[in-house]
């Protein structure tokens, strides 16, 4: 399996910044897309932005210029830069990986654990 490990979660003022990283290791051939869920306390989990290796970015409305997704593929890592952040950033965000390995036929998703962010205002 692939193991996903959160890192840089914590608590902040609104309109401040934070950067959030996930680092993967195991046993896998490719790691594409990369990306961040978030889930609130009562609702579903969703979406914030993906990355490609190639360096494609996609983002959730919500957090469109004010977050941006980035990754170390020497490393395996994938970092989320979050600036101007609000009351409803409040969230555990999890990162998410797509892989192909060969205890997985096609491709498979692994969760880290997720790490919490809560912003005051």
């Amino acid at each position: 399996q692939v193991q996903l490990v959160e890192s840089g979660g914590g608590s902040v003022q609104a309109g401040s910044s934070l950067r959030i990283s996930c680092a993967a290791s195991g046993s896998f051939f490719s790691i594409d897309p990369m990306g961040w869920y978030r889930q609130a306390p009562g609702k579903e989990r969703e979406l914030v932005a993906t990355i490609t290796s190639g360096g494609n970015t996609n983002y959730a409305d919500s957090v469109k210029g004010r977050f941006t997704i980035s990754r170390d593929n020497a490393k395996n890592t994938v970092y989320l830069q979050m600036n101007s952040v609000k009351p409803e950033d409040t969230a555990v965000y999890y990162c998410y990986a797509e892989s192909r390995a060969t205890w997985c036929i096609g491709v498979c998703g692994s969760w880290g654990q997720g790490t919490q962010v809560t912003v005051s205002s």
